[in-house]
């Protein structure tokens, strides 16, 4: 089934065609030695990146060539003498010029925007600036590494014997980072794969490195957090009178701080080592040997990038440390608050009881003094009765009056006793009741 056929029988996904379009977005061009290239890394936000695509676009207009689609991540310019390959990524844009012209001696020309041969004035802000010179063998290796830093020169063969790389990483005068390709048998294609790879590693690198100066200005900050953190840990082990309130206000002012400065380095961090994997490929990719008595590119940058990343990801791994160390901190101060609600729950717990107790005996005296005077009274109704039936003659001779208060006594201290027991008994009814509800 072809391309025709399955288009009109299938309903296509609505990002296949930006998937097979990401396969050939960004070709390799051919290069033919020899030839000079000035490649510029700008980086750009959004906004930086919108009106570099406008300048791009501007630039092809009045030069009369075509111009980038409104979307373009890519676009290659044929002005003639000289070519240009524009991308656009995430972070950054760069430029890389090119040209066949007066590029029979290595760095003849070490800048060409002050002599006028380019002009371009991208918005955003310079990262990487890289002149790179595409030599045949007809320049000796001698004779290459001579224009360049013998301290820091690094020599590799790359290609399986396609040819020679070299690059000191040093800035010149004119502020651009020099590279040189010398060409034993390669085609053109395969020279223009072996320059974009060296280039690539160059822009990688320095994108890589930009993580270790935020490093660098946060560790003070994050210094200073874990110290007052260290300060209230120990004022919690030592001093018992330390006011819980103001501590957990300072551990969430730290928790708060660190969040803050976490937000302002996650993304940095994450892509510098997203970069330094980048260069780690771009060099496999260039399949290094080594040549003679001189360094790798790969030695000599595992000796400098490799320890700018342990960097990065050590600060990181301090601040997530430091994360989990607040968040234990503040758990183990909310415990002892805790402890010392429940504590001084139970202290009140306690006196309640012993005043409940205290309570219950005071009923009791009174219940006892309630019971002689209700019972006193009691008698005295008993003897005034009494009285009245002897008046009357209702009693018997051989009894008296006072013979029946004295004998209404005991029956008056039961009937009190009765009584008041009662009226306790429905008092406790009444209060389990309320309790319940």
């Amino acid at each position: 089934m072809n391309e025709a056929s399955a288009k009109a029988h299938f309903v296509e996904h609505e990002s296949r065609a930006a998937i097979l379009a990401e396969l050939h977005a960004r070709p390799f061009l051919p290069l033919q030695a020899p030839r000079r290239i000035y490649h510029f890394a700008f980086a750009t936000n959004h906004e930086e990146a919108a009106a570099d695509r406008a300048a791009v676009a501007a630039l092809a207009r009045l030069a009369g060539v075509e111009a980038p689609g409104a979307d373009a991540k890519f676009h290659y310019f044929d002005f003639g003498d000289w070519r240009l390959r524009w991308e656009q990524h995430t972070e950054f844009t760069t430029y890389t010029w090119s040209t066949g012209a007066d590029a029979e001696t290595p760095f003849a020309h070490p800048d060409p925007t002050s002599r006028g041969e380019i002009e371009f004035r991208p918005p955003g802000r310079l990262i990487v600036a890289t002149h790179l010179c595409v030599v045949d063998r007809a320049v000796s290796l001698d004779e290459l590494s001579a224009t360049f830093n013998s301290q820091s020169l690094c020599v590799i063969g790359v290609g399986k014997e396609a040819g020679h790389a070299l690059t000191d990483f040093a800035v010149d005068a004119f502020g651009f980072t020099r590279m040189a390709v010398r060409i034993l048998h390669a085609p053109p294609l395969e020279t223009g794969r072996l320059a974009q790879r060296l280039l690539e590693v160059e822009t990688y690198r320095s994108m890589a490195l930009l993580g270790l100066p935020l490093a660098r200005a946060v560790s003070p900050d994050l210094t200073t957090m874990e110290e007052e953190l260290s300060e209230i840990t120990h004022t919690l082990c030592m001093d018992e009178q330390h006011n819980n309130q103001e501590l957990l206000k300072r551990l969430s002012d730290l928790l708060a701080a660190n969040e803050a400065l976490s937000t302002r380095t996650s993304f940095r961090f994450g892509a510098s080592r997203a970069y330094h994997k980048l260069v780690k490929s771009r060099l496999e990719l260039l399949q290094e040997t080594k040549e003679g008595a001189f360094p790798t590119v790969s030695h000599f940058l595992n000796a400098r990038l490799d320890p700018a990343i342990e960097t990065c990801n050590a600060v990181q791994a301090r601040q997530t440390r430091f994360s989990t160390d607040v968040a234990r901190t503040t758990n183990l101060m909310r415990t002892g608050i805790t402890l010392d609600m429940e504590r001084q729950n139970g202290a009140l717990l306690d006196d309640m009881v012993r005043r409940t107790r205290l309570q219950m005996r005071l009923n009791r005296m009174v219940q006892g003094i309630s019971v002689a005077g209700l019972a006193y009274y009691l008698v005295g109704l008993f003897a005034f009765v009494a009285k009245g039936l002897k008046e009357a003659g209702v009693l018997p001779p051989n009894l008296s009056a006072d013979m029946v208060e004295a004998l209404s006594v005991p029956l008056a201290l039961l009937v009190s006793w009765a009584f008041m027991a009662r009226v306790r008994v429905l008092s406790n009814r009444a209060m389990k009741e309320e309790q319940v509800d």
